[in-house]
């Protein structure tokens, strides 16, 4: 029998609590980002001027604090919370099995909640500057005002797990039964492509998934994992009333479904960040040599292009979900999050979205990234957006048979097509090409 160590499957979406400050070499602190120095503009901050102007108030509700009225103010549906236990947050003294962090989503801002903590933890996505942290503070106060947190964030927030760039992290670590990671063991990054039975160590995960397994649910007695790993008590569950004090929060569940979703979400976004700060550093870096090489302006260096084209690349794999792991039984959540997720994106003429989930062989019934219609995704620069878009058509159209998007069939891609014509502005003309002459690519 062979002691392995742990695993807790913990999102750093949301700041960590660590000294110092912004490291001499994180290029998105100097020109053409700027991050620290530039002015935030996303949903936090245009929600602090509707506060600042009297707009909009705030309801202090006790041992809940500000979280009900942020969450109504962000559009955040209370079904996405899901309630995590290990100690990976700024406030990891407040959290343990018996007092889980709670965290809710939607397309475009993280909220962390922990019981009798002292800030709310935010974490918005900006077109421009990536993801930026917030906290807020929970006592009651006459001008509620976020706080924007840089250095003790970005000291982990900014590290190869998000590619370099002001991100959200999501990884799979076993968890003591204080809380504690057992971090000895190694950790796993999880995102859409990780198999099931990889994720969700550390988190509660109400839902039903039939015979396949996952970590979800598991507190470990001892300093040691044996394997095989027995979680039989952690699956299938959908109630956490004898694990904690439901009442506390604003929702009993930890919705299976909002933990999948948002796997998928944190790696589209950080994967829209990279492209967006690689294309304008290589842009002003093409800039400066056509200076320096007295270039007639606009050059474009082939360096450059590759780049962009790299970068492009991945985020077109995120995208489309290149690699996801497969189902191999139906996925039921307890809270209703699917049914809300699936009602929030616009439809063609058939009813067809991109927000449709299938959850019997995977995600989405229709293999292409709802955050296409994100404000992130139409900030990308000029460059970076016209090389995702001719990419996207070059492989929905037929022409583009690579082996990666081999999980797209014919009806796969001509449905996300007609869908994204349908229901997507500012798409390129020659997304206009008609099904017919489509149909005849081979």
């Amino acid at each position: 029998m062979r002691v392995i160590g742990i695993l807790n499957f913990a999102i750093a979406a949301l700041p960590v609590l660590l000294a110092g400050g912004l490291f001499a070499d994180d290029e998105f602190d100097s020109a053409p980002i700027l991050y620290s120095q530039s002015t935030p503009d996303n949903r936090i901050s245009r929600l602090q001027q509707r506060l600042d102007q009297g707009e909009l108030t705030f309801t202090h509700e006790g041992d809940k604090s500000y979280l009900p009225s942020l969450l109504k103010a962000l559009d955040i549906p209370v079904e996405s919370q899901m309630l995590v236990f290990s100690k990976t947050s700024l406030q990891m003294r407040r959290i343990s099995p018996r007092t889980p962090r709670a965290i809710y989503f939607n397309d475009d801002v993280y909220v962390g909640f922990c019981q009798s903590g002292e800030v709310l933890e935010i974490s918005a996505v900006d077109a421009q500057l990536g993801t930026v942290f917030y906290t807020l503070n929970q006592e009651e106060n006459e001008k509620p005002q976020f706080q924007r947190r840089n250095d003790n964030c970005l000291v982990c927030h900014s590290s190869s797990r998000t590619e370099g760039v002001p991100g959200h992290v999501v990884r799979s670590l076993f968890v003591d039964a204080s809380g504690q990671p057992m971090l000895s063991a190694g950790s796993r990054m999880v995102d859409h492509t990780t198999p099931v039975e990889q994720r969700w160590g550390g988190w509660y995960v109400t839902g039903t998934h039939g015979s396949q397994k996952h970590l979800g649910n598991l507190i470990v007695q001892g300093r040691d994992v044996e394997e095989p790993v027995d979680n039989s008590a952690g699956q299938n569950v959908t109630e956490l009333k004898d694990r904690l004090n439901v009442d506390r929060y604003v929702s009993p569940h930890s919705d299976i479904v909002a933990l999948m979703v948002l796997e998928h979400q944190v790696l589209v976004h950080n994967r829209m960040v990279k492209a967006s700060f690689d294309t304008r550093q290589a842009l002003d870096y093409d800039t400066m040599m056509n200076r320096m090489l007295k270039n007639p302006a606009g050059t474009r260096l082939e360096s450059t292009t590759r780049r962009i084209q790299s970068t492009g690349d991945r985020l077109v794999d995120a995208l489309l979900l290149v690699n996801e792991a497969k189902l191999t039984e139906p996925i039921k959540g307890t809270s209703g999050y699917a049914e809300q997720f699936a009602v929030g994106g616009p439809r063609d003429l058939q009813g067809r979205s991109l927000r449709d989930l299938d959850l019997t062989t995977r995600l989405f019934k229709y293999p292409c990234s709802y955050l296409i219609y994100s404000e992130a995704f139409d900030g990308l620069p000029v460059e970076s957006r016209d090389y995702v878009w001719q990419k996207l058509f070059d492989i929905l159209s037929g022409q583009d048979q690579s082996g990666k998007f081999v999980h797209l069939s014919k009806d796969d891609r001509q449905a996300i097509l007609d869908i994204l014509r349908a229901t997507k502005t500012s798409l390129p003309d020659y997304y206009k090409i008609t099904a017919e002459a489509i149909t005849s690519i081979p």
